[in-house]
């Protein structure tokens, strides 16, 4: 099987795969440059950063591009900050803006100023014609399978035929990929392009610790579970020591607050969480992960994951 373009706007990617935009740092410039050099679209997350810092990545990822790959950022709409990083990554002139976490109608007027693409993730046919009515030039169709914030407990594969068939504009499906034939799978759905994730979060390229990674190839399918976010959804995530105690509804409350979310339950401060596993607390942190994370056994630079991928790709008939 050959693998189709993605076009999205006047943006063409020749691989149709999405990174997907995992915070706290861990999709950064060397990821998403990495896979933008592949011929994907590279995300960085932009949750959870200063808009300096932002800034900064946005620029190394344009220089280690050589300024001709895709690379768009991912932000979450919950956080209290979604203004001003997607205003800043358009300022930098980010090629594309995916957000999640919520649903924000703010984001196409930017979008429009600075002609930028916008790509709400969304789970639902609702969202996803609302999306197009406002202008989105294509939209992130998340599963159950997905990590981190979930938007529904229906399978992508349940959901996608329908929302592909009440909309025109490019459709990306997400949530559990991690392989060649679950990527043809997905486009034989109906999808223009698929946006992989727990793939990526083991990869060399990315800027987990090692005790992260490690986690990541040491963790079974049992170990998948679902916990309540502070930010008002479920959140998929690795069966940790802390992510046990946030089941059992005693999670360390917050001691200081900064802040970060527009509505926050206040149950534990899950960007503090989040960044404590991102730097290797894989026992006091928080780990998202997608539901097929469990399947991968190795860590591998983002050029071997796309030659893998392709190779599988090729093997497939049809």
């Amino acid at each position: 099987m050959k693998l189709p373009v993605l076009k999205i706007g006047n943006l063409v990617a020749q691989v149709p795969i999405i990174q997907g935009g995992m915070a706290i740092r861990l999709s950064t410039a060397r990821l998403a440059a990495a896979v933008a050099n592949e011929g994907g679209i590279g995300l960085i997350a932009a949750s959870g950063m200063e808009e300096q810092e932002l800034r900064t990545e946005i620029r190394l990822a344009r220089k280690l591009t050589n300024g001709r790959g895709i690379i768009g950022i991912n932000c979450m709409v919950a956080a209290r900050a979604f203004k001003n990083l997607i205003v800043t990554a358009a300022q930098e002139g980010i090629d594309l803006i995916v957000a999640g976490a919520g649903f924000s109608r703010d984001i196409f007027a930017v979008g429009r100023e600075y002609n930028v693409a916008v790509v709400p993730i969304v789970s639902s046919v609702k969202l996803a014609k609302i999306s197009e009515k406002l202008g989105a030039s294509a939209i992130v169709v998340e599963g159950t399978e997905a990590g981190g914030h979930l938007g529904t407990q229906q399978s992508i594969k349940e959901i996608l035929p329908d929302i592909v068939k009440e909309v025109k504009i490019p459709v990306i499906a997400a949530g559990g990929a991690t392989c060649g034939q679950d990527i043809v799978d997905l486009l034989n759905l109906g999808a223009n392009g698929v946006q992989m994730g727990s793939r990526f979060a083991a990869s060399e390229e990315s800027n987990g610790a090692r005790f992260l990674k490690e986690m990541y190839l040491k963790m079974t399918k049992e170990d998948v579970v679902q916990i309540d976010s502070p930010v008002g959804y479920k959140g998929r995530a690795i069966r940790s020591p802390f992510a046990q105690l946030s089941l059992e509804g005693r999670a360390p409350k917050p001691v200081i607050c900064d802040a970060c979310l527009k509505h926050c339950t206040h149950q534990f401060c899950i960007i503090r969480a989040l960044s404590r596993a991102q730097q290797g607390d894989v026992e006091t942190g928080l780990i998202f992960t997608g539901a097929n994370m469990w399947k991968i056994r190795e860590i591998l630079p983002v050029k071997e994951i796309f030659r893998r991928i392709k190779e599988e790709i090729e093997a497939i008939e049809g």
